[in-house]
């Protein structure tokens, strides 16, 4: 397939529970092998540019285990999944066995055959990879555990909730510096040449097999963020830091194969140095959620070298389900600035449809919920209406806004523009409960003298305006509370 789009448009599916739920609907098993063609089909026709398969990677029966033995993650399975039983539990698909396609998903035939569907339709493939840690049967416990970082039995006994002994070794688990460690998971040695060895020709053969991959907390195996973690257990720090290394070595086979950070703790810009094409904009998604509107704006004043390199999300597997915490109108707001922003937009199964369970990723089912008929068709809506603006391959500005003396509730909108060839759009958000009323600075000089058509894609509304005035006062707008106006802008 052809290269990359600049700010490509990716589906999130949670594998395990899609398929589970497409063999209930068909009552006979259903594989990435014979999903309906219908179904890829329908993916297609949002204007996808790629699918994330998660979780396609072999499941841990030790891990499983494990898992069963939490009360924590047992009670939350319960909150998920009140009919809950250990069947349900099919593991953690990030307590990764081997990178290896599941045999209960289709295997490694099954997953070649979605990605030859999805090329078909004009969309590639994205999996995971989880740079940080394995699960406690991955064959390179027994093989190499040279790979690992290691503990002493004092420290087993000492902490018996993050170091495993395992075929005469002691084994850290693997963890996040600011958080207990992972009971299911052991602690691989990003320092370890051998591994980083093992890590290429593991993502080698992943790039062979799909066109992108989406790397699980990928700043906890930068150097700095790895010694500040391990200290001495980790060994002498290498000259060289691990993405470099790993990204440029399976570069240099697959050109063209993308590499997509789930990152945080402000070090996007730093692993995009490091050879990552996209990182996650957690900032965006947290000021979303918790506002205020200037603080969204200021984020977006970063330089654009920064942000067409961020991942524009409202929810995703590790976040609450976004109609779970927004209002209605709200969540609308919130979709309409994501979706019309630059930079890679991620989308999620089941956001659409006003799904409201975040479901722990070990279950393979998840409870029914009625589908919300108005946002599904809004997001279709606007889904349809970017596309048809061909907004994501034009020019992005930000735009200033101002108020009155005696009315600033302008510092509750946000606005920006595009411009795509002779193409013209403006968005302008209120992201507050609150009416408000602003005047919008359109940069572009070219306005004047000629009045111009504003026609809201989204309700339909069409209002005429003077360039000049708009160019020398602004444009006025007033919008209730999480209200928007998405305009295409043609000159009469």
């Amino acid at each position: 397939m052809s290269t990359w789009p600049r700010y490509p448009v990716i589906y999130e599916v949670n594998t395990w529970v899609w398929l589970q739920e497409l063999g209930r609907n068909r009552k006979k098993p259903v594989t990435l092998a014979n999903v309906p063609k219908k179904e890829w089909d329908a993916i297609a026709t949002l204007g996808f540019d790629a699918v994330w398969l998660m979780g396609v990677w072999e499941r841990s029966p030790a891990g499983i285990r494990i898992a069963m033995g939490n009360q924590n993650l047992l009670d939350g399975f319960r909150r998920a999944l009140p009919d809950f039983t250990e069947t349900d539990n099919v593991g953690s698909p990030y307590c990764v066995r081997s990178y290896e396609a599941d045999q209960h998903l289709g295997g490694r035939e099954g997953l070649a055959k979605a990605r030859r569907e999805l090329a078909k339709r004009g969309m590639r493939l994205i999996l995971d990879f989880v740079p940080n840690h394995v699960a406690p049967d991955h064959p390179w416990v027994s093989e190499h555990p040279d790979y690992f970082i290691q503990g002493d039995h004092g420290d087993s006994v000492r902490e018996p909730a993050a170091f495993i002994a395992e075929g005469g070794y002691v084994f850290a688990c693997g963890r996040d510096p600011y958080f207990p460690a992972w009971p299911d998971v052991l602690q691989l040695n990003a320092f370890n040449d051998g591994l980083r060895e093992a890590v290429i020709d593991t993502l080698a053969f992943i790039a062979e097999q799909c066109d992108g991959v989406r790397c699980d907390m990928a700043m906890l195996v930068m150097n700095d963020i790895f010694r500040r973690t391990w200290g001495d257990r980790a060994g002498e720090r290498p000259d060289g830091d691990y993405w470099p290394e790993v990204i440029g070595s399976v570069r240099k086979k697959h050109p063209g194969f993308l590499f997509m950070a789930e990152a945080y703790w402000d070090l996007e810009w730093e692993l995009q140095q490091q050879g990552f094409d996209y990182c996650y904009d957690k900032k965006l998604y947290d000021r979303l959620e918790h506002g205020p509107a200037e603080h969204v704006r200021l984020h977006l004043c970063a330089d654009m070298a920064y942000q067409e390199k961020l991942v524009r999300f409202i929810e995703n597997h590790d976040e609450p389900r976004a109609a779970a915490i927004f209002t209605p109108e709200q969540e609308r707001a919130v979709v309409v600035a994501t979706m019309t922003l630059p930079g890679a937009l991620l989308l999620h199964e089941g956001q659409f449809e006003g799904r409201k369970v975040r479901l722990p990723v070990f279950l393979g089912r998840r409870p029914d919920e009625p589908a919300d008929a108005d946002l599904q068709a809004f997001h279709h809506a606007l889904l349809d209406a970017v596309a048809g603006l061909d907004l994501r391959s034009g020019e992005w500005r930000l735009c200033e806004r101002g108020g009155w003396p005696d009315n600033q509730s302008c510092n509750h909108l946000v606005a920006w523009c595009w411009r795509t060839g002779e193409g013209r759009c403006l968005v302008v958000v209120n992201l507050s409960p609150q009416r408000s009323q602003g005047l919008i600075q359109v940069p572009w000089d070219d306005l004047c003298r000629r009045a111009w058509r504003l026609h809201d894609v989204m309700s339909g509304d069409a209002f005429e305006r003077d360039g000049s005035g708009m160019l020398s006062q602004g444009l006025h707008v007033d919008l209730e509370g999480w209200a928007f106006h998405f305009f295409d802008m043609q000159p009469v």
